[in-house]
């Protein structure tokens, strides 16, 4: 999988993707990733990017001109490519959407700056537009990242077991289970005796309770959008009796 990213700041690229599973994934070849430097696509001796924006804001915003300019010559495919605008007006990312571009062979990641870009940009150029959370940032470099790493999860080879990703929060609509390591007991705090029970329907059970137990105290929104098994029922109600006890 390919993913290009256009920004006036490649250098802020360097470090991120240089560790952990990225570096591992992009030396074996299973995911590209590409900087281009939106200036590199102006046609002016200054390299102008962005111009005032008609109606007499303040700021300045990107200029359609460059930016369409490096997506046509970047796009490999119309079909099999996504071009993606991070903007705070997008769409909020999570899990699936990271699922769904995980599935294109080239997403092309636009990091707007200043007071936005140009509509047209997002009118006829972008197929999707992006939010990684209801707040600003300087630029979309830092929501590109995520992007990347979040999207790269799903792709095929790169996560070593491909069945902690299924695991992960939010791919089960769950936020994820407690996870403990040795020492069983630390400072007193102990290890819960089922873990190591041996008992395996047992642990999944316990691990089930524990991850609905966890999003009802902490993210009982998911659980309004979420089909419950009839497990997973009869476990919520057993996690609200003991509420009501304690």
């Amino acid at each position: 999988m390919r993913f290009d990213i256009v920004t006036i700041f490649p250098g802020i690229f360097e470090s991120i993707f240089s560790a952990g599973i990225i570096k591992k994934a992009r030396d074996k070849g299973m995911i590209d990733i590409k900087i281009h430097d939106l200036r590199d696509y102006t046609t002016d001796k200054h390299r102008q990017v962005d111009d005032r924006p008609y109606g007499g804001l303040e700021g300045m915003v990107f200029k359609p001109e460059p930016v369409f300019k490096a997506v046509e010559n970047i796009k490999q495919s119309t079909e099999k490519s996504l071009v993606c605008l991070l903007t705070p007006q997008g769409k909020l990312f999570n899990s699936a959407l990271a699922e769904k571009l995980a599935s294109y062979e080239q997403v092309i990641l636009i990091c707007g700056r200043y007071e936005g870009v140009d509509e047209r940009v997002s009118d006829y150029l972008s197929d999707e537009e992006i939010s990684i959370g209801d707040y600003v940032l300087s630029g979309g470099e830092l929501a590109a990242a995520v992007v990347v790493e979040a999207v790269s999860r799903f792709v095929p080879g790169v996560v070593g077991r491909e069945e902690s990703v299924r695991h992960d929060s939010f791919s089960t609509g769950l936020l994820d289970f407690p996870q403990y390591t040795r020492p069983r007991d630390f400072r007193g705090y102990k290890v819960p005796p089922v873990l190591f029970s041996g008992d395996h329907q047992k642990i999944a059970r316990w691990r089930l309770k524990k991850a609905l137990e966890k999003t009802l105290a902490k993210r009982p929104d998911m659980l309004k959008s979420r089909k419950l098994s009839p497990q997973e029922e009869e476990l919520l109600s057993e996690i609200q009796e003991e509420r009501k006890e304690s």
